[in-house]
């Protein structure tokens, strides 16, 4: 199967040309090194309908990762979880979870993880280090999750018996 993705950029700044989307930019050079093949990038401003809105354009039709970067915190303008919360079929608990444990820094994230149809929607923080280092921290089973999502994998295997 391939490991396809795509990736939404959360920024007032880097929308208003203000700032440079380094961490879509770091997304995808993981992904890459990973075997994903990224087919698109979007960058949009905060806010919980531009999040929910895009979030919902790029898991139509789409069997494989969404990964936002950007809106998880305490800020004002922070609100990807509510956005992404709206358009999510099912959570899953258990990746976002994961990907906090990886810092201490960790504890102050909000993001989410989930389905929208047979694509996996997963929220990270909005510098490179932390996007980057949040979805390392669950990279080794999304593939699993995809197969799963997809349909062709019924297999219910350990991780490393693969």
């Amino acid at each position: 199967m391939e490991l396809l993705a795509k990736i939404l950029t959360v920024s007032d700044g880097v929308m208003a040309g203000t700032r440079e989307d380094r961490s879509g930019q770091a997304l995808e050079d993981l992904l890459e090194q990973r075997g994903f093949k990224v087919v698109e990038r979007r960058v949009i401003e905060d806010g919980v309908e531009s999040v929910s809105n895009a979030l919902a354009s790029l898991a139509n039709d789409f069997s494989g990762l969404v990964v936002s970067t950007g809106g998880t915190g305490f800020g004002p303008r922070d609100l990807t979880p509510e956005g992404t919360k709206a358009v999510l079929d099912r959570e899953a608990p258990g990746i976002a979870e994961a990907a906090r444990l990886v810092s201490p820094l960790g504890r102050l994230s909000r993001a989410v993880a989930g389905t929208r149809g047979s694509a996996l929607i997963i929220n990270t923080p909005g510098s490179p280090g932390g996007a980057t280092e949040t979805l390392s921290a669950v990279l080794d089973v999304i593939p699993h999750a995809l197969e799963l999502l997809a349909g062709v994998s019924s297999s219910h295997e350990s991780i490393q018996g693969r």
